[in-house]
């Protein structure tokens, strides 16, 4: 039951204005998004949905590039010039 006030109350603090605000501010950052006002709900859910897919998308990529660097730093000497170009890179 408390989860449900929870919900309930949430709902009501988020204006349609800030809800506007935040498609706004989601299609600038993301630019293949296109900019449409018609069907407003629909719209929003489409870039929410996106958006979510978009951030799937660099959990995967920053993932890849961590598995890569893990095999390069396996594979090269750690002092090397080679290790400490990556590791000032990740500091």
């Amino acid at each position: 039951m408390s989860s449900r006030r929870w919900r309930e109350s949430s709902r009501t603090n988020i204006s349609e204005e800030q809800i506007t605000q935040l498609l706004s501010t989601l299609r600038q950052l993301l630019p293949e998004i296109p900019h449409s006002h018609s069907h407003k709900a629909s719209s929003a859910a489409k870039v929410l949905k996106q958006t979510c897919n978009y951030i799937k998308t660099l959990h995967r990529e920053v993932d890849d590039l961590s598995d890569r660097l893990s095999q390069l730093l396996a594979t090269i000497d750690a002092d090397s010039a080679e290790a400490a170009i990556i590791r000032s890179l990740l500091i």
